[in-house]
């Protein structure tokens, strides 16, 4: 795997790499980690990779990658990358998963996909034509109660889902952080975010989750959208009321300036004999709630009586907790096991290109009908093949 973006100063590079290498089935051995050379070195000399695997961007190391041939081998080794792993701001996420793909070399990019809807169906047009896999980091999706949440919520038992509100808060912009914070300040910048702020950052995540769930694409939605903090361009925080195509109605809720909130992204679904909640912060936990009133916490873990999907993303015992990085992780270990497979990786439950459609959809629609004062504004059916199916059935 070689990396763009990520270098020293980053947050989000560094956890796709500890989750890249946790199952030792994907091999960094390359990258351009920042367009300052200093800092792509020290960041290439940190994680154990010579310095002639350390480029100054994208274009030279597919080149110098592709000349070494198709391999793996330890970090620095020979063999050229076969996957790219794409961790930089939002407005260069199409252009190098395209370039990428051009070159032969399969792509798991950081969300959102892109900053419009028109370049990421572009994108889509060039992965049919190269025959490319492309996996997007919608990281939720990896937990194993989020997996049994979406079993649960298809039971008979359950009933139809009639409701589901899903809510994403955080408190880290409630003050002016993007002056002097480079991880802040792209967020907030329309040229490099998109159009959405928070509803990009966190929202994006908060839609993929609610329609994962509910095995449901998501239709219409209203959307009021505002930026609390003087000349701050998107938005921090938001408020949304969606249908999806089954009927079932709900709301979504994104803000980055909730005070004292650290990563607060919660989940309820209501069927028409029980209720289901999940937390990320407590995501070895899935409550149940039933009409009877008898309540049940399925606890994760690989000694648990959970559903096959979810048995297959636990790693430990029951009692030992898991987060994050082990969700991040069963992406790759998913994505990597597709590609030795010769499948596609959505056969193996990771986000693809449907999804990144979808997603960009989603925040175009959001944007819009925020723009129009809350108009009911229905979601863009995305243009893409029959053979880039996502999750949803």
């Amino acid at each position: 795997m070689g990396m763009v973006g990520g270098g020293q100063g980053a947050f989000i590079g560094a956890v796709h790499r500890m989750a890249a290498a946790l199952d030792s089935e994907i091999d960094l051995v390359c990258g351009a980690f920042s367009r300052d050379l200093a800092n792509c070195s020290q960041t290439g000399r940190e994680l154990g990779l010579t310095q002639d695997r350390c480029y100054s961007d994208l274009g030279e190391m597919l080149s110098c990658e592709a000349s070494l041939g198709l391999g793996g081998g330890a970090a620095g080794g020979r063999g050229g990358m076969q996957l790219l792993s794409i961790v930089t701001p939002n407005n260069s996420h199409v252009d190098f998963a395209s370039q990428a793909a051009k070159a032969g070399v399969h792509v798991m990019s950081d969300k959102p996909a892109g900053i419009s809807l028109e370049e990421v169906e572009d994108l889509a047009v060039v992965l049919q034509a190269t025959g490319t896999h492309y996996g997007l980091t919608h990281t939720y999706l990896g937990y194993p109660m989020v997996w049994q949440a979406r079993h649960i919520a298809a039971s008979e038992a359950f009933g139809p889902i009639r409701k589901v509100h899903v809510r994403y808060v955080q408190g880290w912009l409630a003050s002016a952080a993007e002056d002097g914070n480079k991880q802040a300040a792209w967020r907030v910048d329309p040229a490099l975010a998109g159009p959405g702020g928070a509803l990009g950052d966190i929202g994006s995540h908060a839609h993929s989750l609610a329609e994962f769930i509910c095995n449901s694409r998501m239709s219409s939605l209203v959307a009021h959208l505002r930026s609390h903090l003087p000349g701050r361009l998107l938005d921090d925080d938001g408020e949304i009321l969606f249908e999806l195509e089954n009927g079932v109605t709900g709301s979504l809720v994104s803000s980055q300036i909730c005070a004292g909130e650290e990563n607060g992204l919660s989940i309820t679904i209501y069927g028409e004999n029980a209720g289901l909640e999940w937390h990320q912060e407590q995501p070895n936990s899935l409550i149940e709630r039933r009409a009877t009133g008898e309540v049940i916490t399925h606890r994760a873990g690989v000694d648990k009586p959970l559903c096959d999907e979810a048995l297959s993303r636990c790693r430990l015992p029951s009692g030992h907790p898991e987060g994050y990085v082990e969700a991040f992780a069963n992406l790759y270990r998913n994505f990597a096991r597709a590609l030795r497979d010769g499948v596609a990786p959505i056969t193996y439950g990771v986000p693809g290109i449907a999804e990144a459609l979808r997603g960009m959809a989603f925040l175009e629609a959001a944007v819009e009908s925020s723009n129009c004062a809350g108009a009911l504004t229905e979601i863009k059916e995305p243009a893409y093949g029959p053979d880039r199916k996502g999750l949803l059935t």
